[in-house]
């Protein structure tokens, strides 16, 4: 079974973060492990509050993984401090990552920020060099480039720019765009275009973590990045499509839809 390790912030209504990572590991069919960057206290109403974990703590954590096992694929989400940022790269550097995806979480959907506006250079200087493929959505886009994105070459242009921050692919996620939900990989050379349908629902909490970990499952266990992609991108749209309410808020996607599905369960 292939193992894969997801780098984040637990999300106490585990509709996003740690416990959006590990189901989505699950459902893929891949062993998930976990490092904690953060604590959030979050519902599906909003995020709360934030207690960093310390750097060390999370360096030792990274440390026991990958002294003990062998990991096929590393997806890395909230990192809030610079910090902690600069404890993750240089603790990954010491090891031979084949696999490492950059979901680039910000801000929440209630607004809430879940990277300090000051270390956003360090992400930028540290992480993304280092990535297989990096995910920005649209507003995750302009804070990275400096760009205000409103159409499909917007979203080429901030391809463009990310990819020359260093990663091997780059990930523009379109979900936000008025016209159109289509996401654009970038390689440094061609253009590879996602449509999807948009769905009508509220519940899409979680859905960057989701998506970034279905593509880090997938690149672990062997697929070419288009291929991970797409079949990341039919994962999350089923998800999505059988969404549901858990509180007063937004909602998660269903994780193991497909799995329920097989079993009877629905």
């Amino acid at each position: 079974m292939k193992k894969l390790l997801t780098i984040a912030g637990s999300d106490s209504c585990g509709g996003a973060g740690i416990q959006a990572d590990l189901k989505t590991f699950s459902a893929h069919g891949v062993f998930g492990m976990s490092v904690i960057t953060a604590v959030t206290v979050q519902n599906t109403q909003g995020v709360f509050g934030v207690q960093d974990i310390s750097p060390d703590i999370i360096q030792r954590q990274i440390e026991v993984i990958f002294d003990d096992i062998s990991v096929d694929a590393v997806k890395i989400g909230m990192v809030s401090k610079t910090e902690t940022i600069k404890t993750i790269a240089e603790t990954l550097s010491k090891y031979s990552i084949q696999n490492l995806v950059v979901d680039p979480v910000m801000v929440s959907k209630s607004g809430f920020h879940l990277l300090q506006l000051e270390a956003k250079e360090a992400l930028i200087t540290h992480l993304l060099p280092m990535a297989t493929v990096v995910t920005p959505n649209l507003p995750e886009a302009e804070v990275i480039t400096g760009l205000e994105i409103n159409t499909l070459e917007d979203m080429k242009k901030a391809a463009h720019i990310i990819y020359k921050m260093g990663p091997k692919y780059v990930l523009v996620k379109g979900g936000h765009l008025e016209d159109e939900a289509v996401d654009i990989l970038y390689d440094g050379t061609v253009f590879t275009y996602y449509n999807s349908p948009r769905i009508d629902t509220k519940n899409t909490h979680g859905t960057g973590c989701t998506l970034s970990s279905a593509i880090a499952s997938n690149l672990g266990k062997g697929l070419s990045i288009v291929e991970a992609i797409e079949k990341a991108k039919n994962y999350i749209t089923i998800a999505i499509e059988n969404s549901f309410s858990i509180g007063k808020g937004v909602g998660p996607t269903h994780h193991f839809y497909e799995l329920y599905k097989k079993a009877g369960l629905l």
